[in-house]
């Protein structure tokens, strides 16, 4: 890939001479400093003389920054020596790190982020280091005692009084600082005779930062490896042979649910382990339980977690024990493919599949491409784990990019659940505005009545998704956004699920002013409620984002699942996937359609794969299962192949849909989105954005393609205005190309700004 051209400007001049230095020695050293800002540029400062032997690239620097110098947190990426240049530098004012936050491999990572997803390298750097390191939070300024290079000689010369010499020689002997505590007690006196040793200049005294937060893992039951068999054994070997290699190499384990996919990653980590080094496990944030958590436990030493769960001081902890080295594994979300790992040996991302490993807000970057990035410089495989992998990795391995592995069968040779497609059209119960058709309906009776355990799938929140009026037909939206708002009843709130806006449900139409609202749609609280009425002597628990928000809730009531407490699980996606019960025998799918139709290419891929996911959640015990699916449009490829378990049918007929569309994977597409209170304002941007991409495309020569701009699909957000407009090319090359050719033109008004997003997943 084509890097973009670097340009190590210097800082404006400022009319104060007091402020400057002249960089006329060629001894003199230099940073290059970035700022968390949108800005491609590096800048260079002097470092003066007394910070010399303290600042390393990676720490964070305070400097002046801008025409009024104010100072502002930045980040060392380099250093250098002053020539005789023809400007005068600004001058760095302090180092804010005692040890870099970022080693040189990750500073070159993180500037590959920069140069892939657009934007300003300080961006990245604030956006990867978690707020916890930053602020070295759960830790406290500590003072320790050293000799001082005047005490390097015997203790007998320095003549001391004896409770000094005791002081003295316990530091001695100690080989490092210690606290006052520490040494009061070896040397069994009070603090007087250390006053007076620093007042000689015997001792020094230092200052360090100490956690207060020791990590509990709890306790923890060692389990032994499970015999693989044939195919798992092949798996391993395969990603083995990449070790012994020492090379790089992208292994995608496709392999059908309930196949051991986990313990292939286990096994392949134990080997790793066995070399001395670590290993990155990243997992998606749902699915990221005390369960899974537990499992890595009982086999590794030593597992560190990093996720949204965690508080600052947590994440700090473990942030420190990982850069120590002192982490045989780290489990987490998409953030934690940036682990301060220093003995990295593997990556393995599960469920790759999911969109959650595409960061929504700067820097737009997906985990996978960061960490196929990382493998690369650190020369170690990545391994890419799914039943239904995206159909960018599928690509990758018909071309002969990657490495295909394939588990076809699961463990035990146990089959596949038999999967209906039940089409509700016709069906009573629904037309009379029940949530479960008749089939279904049938279905639990029988399971339930046999103590076999129901899991059913709706992806939808809330009571009821559409509040409508029947006077004048216009559904009722959020005030600030151009989303209908949805009706929760268990809060009796009108709810938007973009700014989470808040209302009592409105008893006259905002559009009309006539009363009459009514409420349409199942989400999964009116789901359970109909449950409860159906099956009152069956325990039940639903979990959706609403229902799981207190600490450990989403454990516990997977507990209470796994011990038969609970009969009927119900919920969103967040049940779909990574859960092992083998007592389901029944799964329903309330709504297989609430994806497929929306405005997005990617929607009859994610309607497969999330079919395909929550099916494989029942048949996995020596009872077998199956799967009913609801749905009026049983004749979609996506829905007829999910109930096949046909994927490699599924992803032949995608990619030739895609292909014929010149659709993601073939195509690259920087989505950008421009917002802003006053909307002629917002379009009138757009249209300059588009004019100046197309001007510059055409000089350029360039086959890139510039669609619209057009209004967003939700085209006020937070009382903002929402124009988007996409950037489709072969490559990623041609695209950073025409971007930062074009960038210089773009218009800059005061009340709008824009983001870009490369290789969007999010289009709404």
């Amino acid at each position: 890939m084509a890097k973009r051209h670097q340009q190590h400007l210097f800082a404006e001049q400022d009319p104060v001479p007091a402020v400057w230095e002249q960089a006329a020695a060629r001894d003199q050293m230099t940073a290059r400093l970035v700022f968390n800002r949108p800005l491609t540029t590096e800048f260079s400062y002097l470092v003066p003389e007394g910070l010399h032997d303290l600042i390393q690239p990676g720490q964070r620097v305070r400097a002046p920054f801008g025409r009024g110098n104010r100072m502002t947190t930045g980040f060392c990426v380099a250093l250098g020596t002053a020539g005789r240049v023809p400007r005068k530098l600004k001058t760095l004012d302090a180092i804010l790190d005692r040890e870099p936050l970022l080693s040189h491999s990750m500073l070159e990572l993180t500037h590959w982020i920069a140069d892939r997803y657009l934007c300003g390298w300080g961006q990245v750097l604030q956006g990867v280091i978690p707020a916890g390191v930053k602020n070295k939070s759960g830790t406290r300024l500590i003072t320790l005692f050293e000799p001082a290079p005047a005490a390097d000689r015997p203790v007998d010369e320095l003549k001391l009084p004896t409770k000094q010499r005791a002081v003295l020689i316990a530091l001695q002997r100690a080989g490092r600082a210690l606290s006052i505590a520490e040494v009061t007690e070896l040397a069994d006196c009070g603090t007087g005779p250390v006053q007076a040793l620093r007042n000689k200049g015997l001792i020094r005294a230092i200052r360090e930062r100490r956690s207060r937060f020791e990590a509990d893992a709890g306790a923890v039951a060692t389990t032994p490896d499970l015999t693989l068999n044939a195919d798992q054994q092949g798996a391993l070997s395969a990603i083995v042979d990449v070790l012994e290699a020492q090379a790089h190499r992208t292994i995608l384990l496709h392999g059908v649910t309930g196949s051991g996919k986990t313990e292939v990653y286990i096994q392949a980590i134990r080997e790793v382990v066995s070399y001395g080094r670590q290993a990155i496990v990243l997992v998606p944030e749902i699915s990221l339980t005390p369960q899974t958590i537990r499992r890595f436990r009982s086999r590794f030493d030593s597992v560190a977690v990093l996720h949204s769960h965690l508080t600052d001081s947590q994440r700090h902890w473990h942030w420190q024990q990982i850069a120590r080295g002192a982490m045989q594994v780290v489990v987490g979300a998409r953030s934690a493919v940036f682990a301060p790992t220093p003995h990295l040996g593997i990556i393995v991302i599960d469920e790759e599949h999911e969109t959650t490993f595409k960061q929504d807000t700067t820097p737009r970057y997906h985990a996978r491409e960061v960490a196929r990035r990382r493998a690369e410089i650190e020369r170690i495989p990545l391994v890419l784990g799914s039943a239904t992998p995206t159909l960018e990795s599928w690509l990758r391995v018909t071309r002969g990019q990657d490495t295909l592995v394939s588990l076809p069968t699961r463990v035990k040779r146990r089959p596949l659940p038999p999967v209906v497609i039940v089409d509700v059209r016709n069906d009573p119960r629904i037309a009379n505005g029940s949530a479960i058709g008749r089939a279904l309906h049938t279905a639990m009776q029988s399971t339930l009545a046999a103590n076999g355990q129901v899991l059913l799938f709706l992806n939808v929140r809330g009571f009821s998704p559409t509040l409508w009026c029947r006077s004048c037909g216009e559904p009722v939206k959020c005030p600030e956004c151009d989303i209908t708002l949805t009706w929760h009843k268990d809060r009796n709130v009108a709810l938007c699920h973009l700014c989470d806006y808040a209302a009592p449900p409105p008893a006259q139409c905002p559009n009309c002013g006539q009363p009459g609202v009514r409420y349409f749609g199942i989400g999964t609280q009116k789901l359970e409620q109909e449950v409860r009425n159906l099956f009152r002597d069956h325990p039940l628990v639903r979990m959706d984002s609403d229902s799981m928000k207190a600490p450990g809730s989403h454990d516990d009531a997977l507990e209470a699942f796994r011990r038969g407490e609970v009969q009927v699980l119900l919920g969103t996606q967040m049940i779909a996937k990574g859960l092992d019960f083998p007592n389901v025998t029944l799964v329903g799918v309330i709504d297989a359609d609430t994806v497929l139709h929306q405005p997005d290419v990617r929607s009859a891929e994610r309607t497969f794969g999330l079919l395909a996911q929550v099916a494989g959640r029942t048949g996995r015990g020596d009872r077998g299962g199956r799967v009913l699916v609801q749905t009026c449009h049983p004749e979609e490829p996506s829905i007829v192949l999910a109930a096949r378990h046909d994927y490699l049918g599924f992803a032949r007929f995608e990619l030739e849909q895609r292909h014929q569309m010149n659709a993601p994977p073939f195509t690259h597409i920087v989505r950008v989105i421009l917002r802003g209170p006053h909307e002629s304002t917002v379009d009138h941007t757009a249209r300059k954005f588009a004019q100046v991409l197309r001007e510059c495309s055409a000089e350029l020569k360039s086959d890139v393609l510039i669609l619209g701009p057009a209004p967003a699909p939700v085209t006020r957000l937070r009382n903002h205005f929402r124009f988007h407009l996409q950037i489709a090319g072969s490559t990623i090359d041609s695209l950073q190309t025409l971007w930062h050719a074009a960038e210089p033109g773009f218009p800059a008004v005061s009340d709008v700004e824009y983001t870009v997003d490369m290789d969007a997943i999010n289009m709404r």
